[in-house]
């Protein structure tokens, strides 16, 4: 039985799946027709010449290792960054715990926040703290607007700065292309008591579509540490 060049039927109506599925089926095949397996000449995807079955199988597992080589090194590189972001988030949580000032730690939050993770622009605004506060940038009165804006907010919004009064707390508003907007919640009472927003020049830094759950993080730890101004 031959089967026709071009095509995918034999002369006898046996297609090359039928040939495929009879040697899966029969691995005894090539083991009593092995001078077959040196007779056939297949042509090398590296160029035209004609290469024996065994080296062609040859080809396609050092193609198949190198492709599993490629995986393993983006493995590991993601393991890296993910060590490294991880270290970042510990050195900024310690130096909010080793914070012995509450009234300082709206900037110390900040300061390392920026540093750590190298983020442009940031602030943050707390409302509903007890008198004393009234002077300070943090305590700055925000709008009914903002307050319902951040109760309402059941994930970090991220997004393009689309004239966000939020967006005015931060140095310089005008060069902000992409934001973050972080509620920071306190077990204790209901809705939200703070706002952290971050801002980049960069349109796609934070992205609609990215995902959050690390800037969620950010906001537990954010709300954990800033809690201690409430009491």
């Amino acid at each position: 039985m031959s089967i026709q060049d071009g095509s995918t039927r034999g002369v006898e109506g046996i297609t090359e799946a039928d040939i495929a599925n009879y040697l899966a089926q029969t691995p005894g095949f090539f083991e009593r027709q092995a001078e077959l397996l040196a007779s056939v000449q297949l042509t090398s995807p590296h160029g035209q010449r004609a290469v024996s079955l065994q080296e062609r199988q040859m080809e396609m597992l050092r193609e198949r290792i190198k492709g599993l080589e490629h995986k393993i090194v983006e493995m590991i590189r993601h393991g890296q960054d993910n060590v490294a972001i991880a270290d970042r988030l510990h050195r900024w949580t310690r130096a909010i715990l080793l914070t012995a000032v509450p009234r300082t730690l709206p900037g110390v939050l900040l300061a390392q926040l920026q540093h750590e993770f190298m983020i442009p622009q940031a602030a943050l605004r707390l409302w509903s703290l007890p008198a004393g506060f009234e002077s300070d940038d943090f305590a700055t009165p925000v709008s009914d607007d903002i307050q319902t804006f951040a109760a309402s907010l059941t994930l970090p919004y991220c997004g393009l700065n689309t004239g966000f009064e939020a967006a005015g707390w931060l140095d310089m508003p005008g060069t902000v292309a992409s934001m973050a907007m972080i509620p920071l919640r306190d077990v204790r009472r209901e809705g939200a008591f703070g706002l952290l927003v971050l801002g980049s020049p960069d349109p796609t830094r934070y992205a609609s579509d990215m995902g959050t759950e690390f800037l969620v993080r950010i906001g537990e730890v954010a709300s954990a540490g800033l809690s201690r101004l409430l009491v």
